[in-house]
């Protein structure tokens, strides 16, 4: 406790808390300014420039949420009712409601104890063992339904073999979408996550790395996936100079030019938060390891954004007095999500044995992992 307020100082220690220290107040103006505060106006194409420039996606389109990003993302896949799609049970709920919200079921794959995310060596195990091949098409010898798409999740940040499973998803003709929602500003093997597969999805929720308040990213270097996710967002409207012709079914998922300020200017920031998190997690790592405490930490050919920094005690008990007791004393740690398999409408879909999985959920904990702040960015802090 006193080594996290040497870094945190005294009174209540959030998790995570945005940062508005840039240019943000008077991007917003601009917008205001502009009467464009809804999803038109030069904002919203700005922030898409500013992303997939910064993670080398040929295109990167805005959405209101990370969750609605997926959603776009699976439906582009191909992924419809009756479809299932491989994902990880070790995740936050979001993964797993997008899946639903195109009509699939998620079938579950364990993770890697190192990474928390997917483990090629389980997805590739319950291929061999559990789909068939017919032409293009491979089906799930259990359920007879089609696996339609590969959902892995580069977990706080931290990104998993992506490279690994992204081959096999290529050798079994899978398409691969990646839920990078945590992880802008990671890379693994120089390449930014989310880039890997078909499409890539990032968050900009209140509580990640930066934020738009809301807000999401599909990331694609398909271009005519880009044209086709850009339309359907924008509720399938036809260009028009004043006709309103809709030629599908679409949605009013686009992110509005309020929300794309912000962005642009967080997005100015986000190195020099990257470098202090990177200054923040070096100390944590310093630290647990005079306790013998072990901390997530990137695989050798990867960097993260350190956006939530995990500890993993020795059990369920001393997890839950180490949560019990850092909450009671205003600083807020939070344990792993409840795994998806376990939670009452994912409860009957198909799953591996989920063992490096059900081990984690009773002993990792997130600790408090903010870019400190006081009286300007850095003041006053002792990172």
């Amino acid at each position: 406790m006193d080594f996290i307020r040497s870094i945190y100082g005294s009174g209540a220690i959030p998790l995570h808390r945005p940062i508005f220290d840039g240019n943000e107040k008077s991007y917003l103006v601009e917008c205001i300014d502009s009467n464009f505060v809804s999803s038109a106006g030069s904002k919203v194409d700005e922030f898409e420039h500013h992303v997939a420039s910064f993670t080398g996606a040929k295109n990167a389109i805005a959405v209101v949420n990370g969750t609605n990003a997926l959603q776009i993302a699976l439906l582009l896949a191909g992924v419809g009712k009756q479809d299932e799609v491989l994902t990880q049970a070790l995740t936050f709920v979001a993964t797993c409601n997008a899946i639903s919200y195109v009509g699939a079921d998620p079938v579950f794959i364990d993770v890697d104890k190192d990474t928390f995310g997917m483990g090629p060596a389980y997805l590739r195990k319950f291929l061999e063992g559990h789909a068939v091949k017919k032409g293009n098409v491979v089906l799930n010898k259990s359920s007879g339904k089609r696996l339609r798409a590969c959902l892995p999740m580069h977990t706080f940040g931290s990104p998993c073999r992506i490279k690994e499973i992204a081959d096999i998803c290529s050798e079994w003709n899978i398409p691969l979408v990646e839920d990078a929602a945590e992880s802008l500003g990671s890379f693994s093997e120089k390449r930014h996550t989310g880039t890997f597969g078909l499409m890539g999805v990032i968050s900009f929720n209140g509580n990640k790395i930066i934020t738009t308040g809301g807000g999401g990213m599909l990331l694609t270097d398909d271009d005519e996936l880009a044209r086709r996710a850009k339309h359907l967002t924008t509720t399938a409207k036809v260009p028009h100079r004043y006709e309103f012709i809709h030629d599908e079914i679409g949605f009013n998922f686009r992110l509005p030019s309020l929300n794309a300020a912000l962005g642009c200017a967080q997005m100015e920031q986000l190195p020099r938060i990257i470098e202090i998190k990177g200054r923040i997690a070096a100390r944590y790592r310093s630290f647990f390891e005079t306790i013998e405490v072990e901390m997530l930490e990137p695989l050798t050919n990867c960097t993260t954004n350190n956006w939530l920094n995990a500890i993993v005690l020795k059990d369920k008990n001393e997890r839950d007095e180490f949560l019990e007791y850092t909450n009671k004393n205003n600083v807020m740690t939070r344990p792993i999500w409840r795994l998806m398999s376990d939670l009452e409408m994912f409860r009957s879909c198909q799953k591996d044995g989920l063992e490096n999985s059900r081990w984690l959920e009773k002993r990792v904990v997130n600790i408090p992992s903010s870019v400190p702040f006081k009286n300007g960015f850095l003041s006053n802090t002792n990172v």
